[in-house]
């Protein structure tokens, strides 16, 4: 059975299932669903656990051991399995289809693994745990719904923002701080709630107290480019460049959107459906909105000029001359990424992108 995250609390209040089987990459939220569920299987007396983690070489017969294996006071057990490659195997997928079908009220399980392809969900292992108990998928906090989720968190300890611009400022601030790096998001929340009584923060405050624990990730860049997001392009290209990022990396991301926003750009000039664009050149999920937006706001010689630009960096950053540029690759792939947004690209004397100043 599937369930969304939200509504784990409400299910493990009326019941508990044999197995639960939690997938994902984001690890705090995955640790949190965890927790609940080996709360409440503690609450239901399930006093032994056995932990048991897949790495390279691991006896699937273990599984099937601690299921059969039952304490001499007859106390009923948690099974952990962890599964961090994601990929059982053709005697791990039998040992947990078996495993499954053997379940019973003595024992629960908890099977953990990172984000699964679609083959793997429609495996008959992943199809024989989803049958007997529940499977909840852990999905990342996009980075437009990550001041929500502060905002929520902060209301769960009892502390909130103030209303309005002045709110929101503060949310945004610490989203900048924490961007890609949910568990330090999660340790900034929490420091503010012991430096801090419940009630109103003021920006100053958090300011005061939030480091920046920011994590980049060439492959969310693209996401600021498509949304025309100067101020997060600009602060990503900066904290990728400062995390010792390869430059060829950065612009291969850049010139892949260059080219996919073109070829979508021509195909809607002939007269083909969005949508039907979007499938062909696999755009999926957050990134469809975003590129719709990028799509109606570029036009042919904004691209043409992108492409160009893109073509003589590749030679610079290869180590070949290429005339008209900063000296700097970074330099020229900040002009790059401005010119998607729909930004007026800085000269070449002014093109370094600056540093942010952190408190």
């Amino acid at each position: 059975m599937q369930l969304r995250p939200d509504a784990l609390d409400a299910h493990l209040a009326k019941t508990l299932s044999p197995i639960y089987t939690i997938y994902g990459d984001e690890s705090l939220l995955v640790q949190e669903a965890v927790d609940r569920v080996r709360a409440a299987a503690r609450a239901g007396g399930f006093t032994e656990r056995d932990v048991l983690s897949v790495e390279r070489g691991f006896d699937w017969g273990a599984l099937a051991n601690a299921g059969q294996s039952m304490s001499l006071f007859g106390d009923r057990k948690l099974i952990e399995l962890r599964i961090p490659g994601g990929k059982p195997g053709k005697d791990g997928g039998a040992a947990l289809k078996a495993h499954a079908d053997a379940a019973n009220s003595d024992v629960l399980t908890i099977i953990t693994l990172p984000r699964l392809d679609a083959t793997a969900t429609k495996s008959d292992w992943f199809s024989s745990l989803d049958r007997v108990g529940v499977t909840i998928k852990i999905d990342p906090v996009d980075r437009s719904r990550l001041p929500d989720w502060i905002a929520q968190r902060l209301t769960a300890q009892g502390q909130r923002v103030e209303a309005g611009e002045p709110g929101r400022r503060v949310l945004q601030f610490i989203a900048d701080r924490v961007e890609g790096n949910l568990l330090a998001a999660h340790q900034e929340i929490q420091k503010l709630g012991l430096l801090y009584p419940s009630g109103a923060l003021a920006f100053e405050q958090v300011q005061d107290a939030v480091l920046n624990v920011a994590r980049y990730d060439v492959f969310k860049l693209s996401e600021a480019v498509l949304a025309g997001d100067a101020a997060r392009l600009v602060r990503m290209l900066d904290g990728l460049r400062g995390e010792g990022e390869a430059a060829p990396l950065v612009l291969w991301a850049l010139t892949e959107e260059v080219r996919t926003l073109a070829k979508i750009t021509r195909g809607m000039a002939a007269g083909k459906p969005l949508a039907m664009l979007l499938r062909e050149y696999r755009v999926w999920g957050p990134r469809e909105r975003l590129m719709e937006q990028a799509a109606n706001r570029a036009t042919p010689a904004m691209l043409a000029q992108a492409l160009q630009l893109a073509a003589r960096l590749d030679r610079q950053v290869k180590g070949l001359r290429a005339d008209g540029l900063p000296g700097d690759p970074w330099d020229g792939m900040l002009q790059l990424g401005l010119l998607l947004a729909g930004e007026r690209p800085p000269t070449a004397r002014s093109a370094r992108a600056p540093r942010p100043v952190h408190a």
